[in-house]
């Protein structure tokens, strides 16, 4: 339908990477991008998940007064930082097989991304917890509460505030991020453009395709994140 609705357009003999008809041609084929878009959410969801449980956990021991726990997260965010997410990957999917242990890519994009991600998480969360009055602790300790009671009923519900607009950019990362899994033949979003352009040599329509809807994911977590944010200026300032 869509090739007989533009067919004054379209010129089969046109070498333009850019024609129309290249683009009627990758919208045929538009199984190969929905496969990948999904393939990309489900690693996007679940990989968010284990950033989340990592960063929070992280963020919590990097502020605690044991200096052990503040080590470890160090330690921890400081390789993950420094590292490229893309060793990384090498890493889950070339390394740890003859180590006896065997993942497959689903699960190293999962585990790969989410840890990488829970790192800046950590971070994140370590800021807020840290932008917290000292007094809050104080007063909570003075009511008898523990570390782990304070963070849970006092801390932790007013970081969240804090820290929702640099998290939503975690997110937006984490997703396009997700890319990598290209290397690893992942299956994921970018992977399938990258078939489908290869087996086509339709290269631009499938890259822009695919740019589009990283595009539809993203953009609007990275406007919530900037409406907050301006939310949050603007009720700071009225106070």
């Amino acid at each position: 339908m869509l090739r007989d609705f533009l067919a004054p357009f379209i010129d089969e003999q046109s070498t333009n990477p850019f024609a129309v008809s290249k683009f009627v041609s990758t919208l045929e084929h538009a199984e190969y991008f929905l496969s990948g878009f999904a393939y990309t959410l489900s690693v996007s969801f679940l990989a968010l998940a284990i950033a989340l449980i990592f960063g929070t956990i992280g963020g919590v021991m990097a502020t605690s007064k044991s200096k052990i726990l503040r080590a470890y997260t160090r330690i921890y965010v400081e390789i993950f930082q420094n590292t490229p997410l893309v060793i990384q990957i090498f890493f889950l999917y070339f390394a740890l097989p003859p180590l006896g242990i065997h993942l497959d890519v689903f699960l190293v994009g999962v585990l790969g991304v989410g840890a990488y991600h829970g790192a800046y998480v950590s971070e994140v969360v370590r800021s807020g917890i840290q932008s917290v009055p000292k007094g809050q602790f104080e007063a909570a300790s003075s009511q008898g509460f523990t570390y782990v009671q304070q963070m849970r009923y006092i801390i932790v519900p007013q970081t969240i505030k804090i820290i929702l607009p640099p998290l939503t950019n975690q997110m937006v990362n984490l997703i396009k991020n997700t890319s990598v899994l290209l290397i690893v033949a992942g299956g994921e979003l970018m992977y399938q453009a990258d078939i489908y352009a290869g087996d086509s040599l339709n290269y631009a329509p499938a890259y822009i395709i695919a740019a589009i809807l990283y595009f539809i994911i993203c953009y609007p977590l990275a406007y919530f994140a900037k409406f907050y944010e301006d939310r949050l200026k603007k009720a700071h300032l009225a106070r």
